[in-house]
């Protein structure tokens, strides 16, 4: 059964332009072409009218680049929400948590969801977490996600890809289905 039969809502999430300053982040991004892919997956999800859902993090912190005075708030170009796309705005890590995200969702009785966005180790994650946890069919995409370098808790640096892939390694088989765009697109 393919999985457009169950009619699943792609969530995009925290891709801004903010994302897009490594340094900022901690530097050494891997998967620097994921706005891409998330953009390819987003034309599909309009060709085949599916429901889109835009998540957008609003920090609370003025001088952070994801803050809504700053730039890099905006979303990044390769997948910018037309007028019909709901955008939800959140302050914290999950998607969930002080939105009307999961009332959306049951309203439009969806029960499966694909994620893709940023970051793997953060919002991503988290979200994807406790869809998981509220009994969502939930996908999540590995090469349309990417990771920053990490500083342990005892100063030692971990690699981006570590990150990434433990990370996913994290949430397959538990909290999501871990696929590839590759995967996503013979599948949907």
């Amino acid at each position: 059964m393919k999985v457009r039969s169950k009619n699943p809502a792609l969530i995009l999430i925290d891709i801004q332009k903010g994302f897009l300053d490594e340094d900022y982040w901690g530097g050494n991004r891997n998967n620097k072409n994921a706005e891409q892919i998330c953009g390819l997956i987003l034309k599909e999800w309009r060709k085949l009218n599916l429901p889109i859902f835009h998540i957008q993090h609003s920090s609370e912190n003025p001088a952070s680049k994801l803050h809504n005075t700053n730039s890099g708030f905006d979303f990044n170009e390769n997948v910018c929400p037309l007028n019909n796309e709901p955008v939800i705005v959140k302050n914290v890590n999950s998607a969930f948590i002080g939105t009307d995200f999961k009332e959306k969702l049951d309203y439009q009785n969806i029960n499966t969801l694909v994620i893709v966005g940023l970051t793997t180790n953060h919002c991503v994650s988290t979200t994807a977490r406790m869809a998981g946890n509220y009994g969502y069919d939930t996908y999540l995409i590995s090469d349309a996600t990417a990771a920053f370098d990490q500083i342990g808790i005892n100063g030692e640096k971990y690699d981006a890809e570590l990150i990434h892939l433990t990370s996913l390694a994290n949430l397959n088989d538990e909290f999501a289905t871990v696929w590839n765009s590759d995967k996503l697109f013979e599948e949907i």
